[in-house]
């Protein structure tokens, strides 16, 4: 086995870590002075100097194989070296979620003509976008329980319902939501549903509020909308009528890579500096780095970081040979197993800090919350842990007795 990685994607994380200190890092202070004057979703104009800058290095689309030449094993590395900035650096290099999902589902499922309203000016980073599934009124960790209708009417479909926890839509560049709903509720379960596109400037779409995260407003924001009656042409449908579940399955497999390499990423900066207070703090006449408790603690961590990393690197190692249907069980305990990991890494940097550690002078605070959350978004952890004992309960034994 070879833990290498190849040139290019060496070559890439090279620039990318020389992108982060001499432009994303220093970034930071600023990005949120602004946010502070002018609105928590307003747009600082910093990350526009930050894309023009990715985009001279050739950082720029990273996640897609067939723009940047990187597996998903190559872009792994990429991502978690974003995830020590998780706001602002996957924008800055135009690999945020949820426009790396849209993105990489226009390329799969667009038309020509979808592609080049939405996909074009999204790989351009001009636009935003959003996917809008989860509803309030159901517990959408089984999609089945979907209530949006999405009803043909001649030339045109028309939209209704709610739906919650929208990534993306607090920002005005969010310019087009992928809406999932049902288009037969009477055919088979998993033909019933439909992806369809609604531009955000549709009439009847309504944005409700903007959901906090333990407090925290995201810049991008996750939102409440309506879907009053909403008409768009008959022309946006995604693949065709009963498509939603294929469509889905299909975005999902990447995008996990992406999301657990983050949160490592994460991980690994509270590490840095869990290590870096512990080192410079004093109690008891000595720094916090010589008690056995606070070494533990950095120990623990080390391996459970290096643990998950090597179990997501061999699930984008098995994504890249048998795509996302040959590492089913993978995807879904990477999304267990980083998340889960970063939230104890994330919550032992914060007892070495003290009271410090839960305010905004360290992101250590935001992490905490953001690793939390991630347990729930793209489907809760126990949803994944039944397809993990599912696939196990069939497994076949060399050996029982």
């Amino acid at each position: 086995m070879d833990f290498d990685l190849t040139p290019q994607a060496q070559e890439t994380c090279d620039r990318m870590w020389d992108f982060m200190r001499e432009h994303v890092f220093p970034a930071e202070p600023e990005w949120a002075a602004y946010l502070r004057e002018h609105g928590e979703h307003e747009h600082p104009p910093v990350m526009e100097e930050l894309k023009a800058e990715a985009r001279r290095r050739g950082l720029w689309n990273l996640f897609l194989p067939q723009h940047s030449g990187l597996s998903n094993v190559d872009y792994a590395a990429v991502a978690e070296i974003t995830g020590w900035s998780p706001v602002i650096a996957p924008e800055a290099i135009n690999c945020q979620a949820p426009d790396t999902g849209n993105m990489e589902t226009l390329h799969l499922f667009g038309t020509d003509e979808q592609k080049k309203r939405w996909l074009e000016p999204l790989l351009a980073g001009e636009i935003r976008s959003a996917f809008a599934m989860t509803e309030p009124e159901v517990a959408s960790s089984d999609a089945t329980n979907i209530q949006t209708s999405i009803t043909r009417d001649g030339d045109e479909y028309v939209v209704n319902g709610r739906k919650w926890w929208i990534t993306g839509t607090a920002d005005e560049r969010c310019q087009v939501f992928i809406v999932m709903g049902k288009t037969d509720p009477d055919a088979e379960t998993y033909r019933q549903q439909s992806m369809i596109l609604v531009p955000r400037d549709t009439p009847g779409v309504q944005v409700v509020r903007h959901l906090p995260i333990f407090g925290y407003q995201d810049q991008h924001g996750h939102s409440e909308i309506v879907f009053d009656d909403v008409r768009v042409p008959a022309a946006n449908m995604l693949a065709g009528e009963g498509d939603g579940f294929m469509i889905a399955q299909a975005r999902l497999g990447p995008g996990r890579i992406h999301h657990a390499m983050r949160a490592i990423g994460m991980a690994e900066r509270a590490m840095a500096l869990m290590v870096d207070r512990a080192q410079s703090r004093v109690a008891f006449g000595r720094p916090l780095a010589d008690q056995g408790v606070v070494r533990e603690l950095i120990a623990q961590s080390r391996i459970e970081i290096d643990q998950a990393r090597l179990y997501v690197y061999r699930t984008a190692w098995l994504i890249d040979r048998h795509g996302a249907k040959g590492a089913r069980t993978e995807i879904a305990g990477i999304k267990v197993a980083a998340p889960a990991m970063a939230a104890k890494v994330v919550d032992r940097a914060i007892e070495v800090f003290g009271a410090m550690g839960v305010s905004d002078d360290t992101p250590l605070a935001y992490f905490y919350a953001w690793a939390r959350i991630l347990r729930i978004v793209d489907g809760p952890d126990a949803v994944h842990r039944r397809t993990i004992a599912r696939e196990e309960l069939k497994r076949e034994r060399p050996y029982v007795g």
